[in-house]
């Protein structure tokens, strides 16, 4: 039977709903995320997130937090731009640069090893506690991007603040 015009521009619905089948792992995620931004500024951790979400594709996880980074005050272009930071880092700070190179190199692990200087740039930026912070932050928007690309969880509903990850 041939798509038409309204079956593409239907919304689909979940897979599944992955938290209530697994609600000790829930749990678990929500409790690790609080861990990982403890020191870390919210405006450099919702760039990050925002970031690994577009490089794992994670509609539902891209709604939700260019929806919170807007209502916390960043700008459209910087949300935009993230896209193509490599041509646009004086939308940003060095440090946020040194981040987000660093969400590219642990989200995509192309070579199987985040490079020597990638770390390097980032250490440079940051203690190594603060360091550390950072790393599992993008370890934990990494594990949420999976389980939202994977149960297909549904972009366009989310209200900033609605969940605490």
């Amino acid at each position: 039977m041939p798509e038409t015009e309204n079956d593409l521009n239907h919304e689909h619905g979940p897979r599944m709903q992955w938290a209530e089948h697994a609600p000790g792992v829930y749990k678990a995620m929500v409790k690790l995320d609080a861990a990982a931004r403890q020191g870390i500024d919210p405006t450099l951790l919702e760039l990050v997130k925002i970031r690994a979400s577009q490089l794992n594709h994670c509609a539902f996880c891209l709604d939700m937090h260019t929806k919170d980074a807007l209502a916390a005050g960043e700008s459209v272009d910087r949300i935009i731009q993230l896209g193509a930071w490599e041509e646009s880092q004086h939308f940003y700070t060095a440090r946020e640069i040194a981040a987000i190179e660093l969400t590219d190199a642990v989200t995509v692990l192309t070579d199987g090893f985040v490079p020597d200087e990638v770390y390097e740039r980032a250490a440079k930026h940051f203690e190594e506690a603060e360091l550390a912070q950072l790393i599992a932050a993008i370890a934990v928007i990494n594990a949420w991007n999976r389980f939202g690309v994977t149960t297909r969880m549904v972009p366009g509903h989310y209200t900033p603040g609605q969940y605490h990850h």
